[in-house]
C-alpha cells in the first residue's frame, strides 16, 4: 500500500474554504507539511491521504460531511480527469471514462456495470488498511454530484452501499434518496433512466481535446506499472466484451503475445494465472449483487456458457455461485 500514490488536487483547498474548514488545521492534525500545496498537484501515499481524510472528518466533527461534500462539489474543484468526464453524453459514459482514467486520480478502482437493475457504480480501495468511512462516503456522494452537475436534474440513486456504512441521518438520506446499507462493496446504483439521461455539459469537441493527453498520462503511468497490472487492467476492460485471449490483452498493450507471457514469466506469474485471478475477484464482485443473475456474471467474465463459469467458480471456491451468495461468502477485491 506505501508505494502507491494519491493525488490530492489543489482544488481541495477551494471545497474545504467552501466547508468553512481549516486546511492548516486539518494539514497539522495529519501530521502533513504546512505547505503541501505551495506547488501545484499533492502526491501523496495511500497512508498518508488516509491521514489527511481522517484528520479532515476529525476536525469538521460533522456526521453529514460526506453530503456537505457532494453538494459543495462544483466544475471549478474538478480535476482534468472528472472535468473532461461532464463532456460526455450521459452518466453512463461519463462513469466509463472516469473508471478508464481514474489511475490519474489515485489507486483506486471502479467497476461500471449495466443491467437489468441500472448502472452500478463499485469503488475497490488499494489492499491494506480500510479507507476512512468519510472517504469512501464522499466518494459515493461524488456520483450523485456529477449526475446533477452534468444533468441539472436533482438525479437520486436507487441503492448505495458500504462495507462500513454510517450511522443514517436524515442529512445522508435526503441527498441519496435512500439509505445507506452494508453491502460487500463501496457501490451506486442508478435507474437506467438516470445513467441515460443527456448531459447538458456534453461537449465532444472538448472531450476530444482532453482525451490525448489524458491518454498520455495514462501511458507514462502505466509504464511504470507491472506487466501483472497492465494485463489485469486490459482483462477489466476486454472481459465484458467477451474478449478474453492473450491475443486480445496482447494488443490492447500493443506488444505480442510472446513478449507478454515472458514479462509475465519474469515476474512469475502466467497469463492464464492472472486471468484466473481476474475473473475470480470479478465473479466475486458481481455476486455481491443480487441483481445479477449468474448467466449475466458469465457473460460478463466472457466465459463461453453459464457451465464454464460454474466449473471455474466451483474450482476457485470449492462451491458454486449460488452457494456463495447464500452464505455470504464473497469478498471484495
Amino acid at each position: 500500500m506505501a508505494t502507491e500514490r494519491f493525488t490530492l488536487d489543489p482544488g481541495t483547498r477551494a471545497l474545504l474554504r467552501d466547508l468553512g474548514i481549516s486546511l492548516a488545521r486539518v494539514l497539522r492534525r495529519a501530521h502533513l507539511p504546512a505547505g503541501v500545496f505551495a506547488h501545484g498537484p499533492v502526491t501523496m501515499t495511500a497512508e498518508e491521504y488516509y491521514r489527511f481524510w481522517a484528520a479532515l472528518d476529525d476536525e469538521a466533527a460533522d456526521p453529514d460531511l460526506a453530503v456537505r461534500i457532494g453538494r459543495a462539489l462544483s466544475v471549478e474543484v474538478f480535476n482534468p480527469p472528472i472535468f473532461a468526464a461532464l463532456c460526455s453524453a450521459d452518466l453512463r459514459t461519463a462513469a466509463e471514462r472516469i473508471a478508464a482514467f481514474k489511475p490519474l486520480i489515485g489507486p483506486v478502482g471502479l467497476d461500471v456495470t449495466a443491467g437489468r437493475a441500472g448502472l452500478t457504480i463499485a469503488v475497490h480501495w488499494p489492499d491494506g488498511p480500510p479507507p476512512p468511512p468519510l472517504l469512501t462516503g464522499a466518494e459515493l456522494a461524488f456520483w450523485a454530484a456529477l449526475a446533477r452537475i452534468g444533468t441539472r436534474h436533482e438525479v437520486h440513486p436507487t441503492r448505495v452501499t458500504m462495507r462500513r456504512p454510517p450511522r443514517p441521518t436524515p442529512a445522508t438520506s435526503a441527498y441519496f434518496g435512500t439509505p445507506i446499507s452494508e453491502g460487500a462493496a463501496d457501490t451506486v446504483t442508478f435507474s437506467t433512466e438516470d445513467a441515460a439521461r443527456p448531459f447538458l455539459t456534453e461537449d465532444e469537441a472538448l472531450w476530444t481535446f482532453f482525451a490525448p493527453e489524458l491518454r498520455r498520462r495514462l501511458s507514462e503511468l502505466e509504464a511504470s506499472a507491472t506487466t501483472t497490472d497492465r494485463v489485469r487492467a486490459a482483462l477489466h476492460e476486454l472481459l465484458p466484451a467477451g474478449r478474453s485471449s492473450i491475443n486480445a490483452v496482447a494488443a490492447q498493450l500493443l506488444t505480442s503475445p510472446r513478449t507478454l507471457q515472458r514479462q509475465l514469466r519474469t515476474e512469475g506469474t502466467s497469463y492464464q494465472a492472472v486471468l484466473g485471478d481476474t475473473r475470480e475477484k470479478l465473479a466475486r464482485r458481481y455476486l455481491a449483487d443480487r441483481s445479477l443473475p449468474t448467466s449475466q456474471v458469465a457473460y460478463l467474465l466472457a466465459y463461453d456458457d453459464t457451465n464454464s463459469f460454474y466449473r471455474a467458480f466451483r474450482r476457485w471456491t470449492g462451491t458454486t455461485p449460488e452457494a456463495a451468495r447464500t452464505g455470504q461468502q464473497l469478498t471484495s477485491a
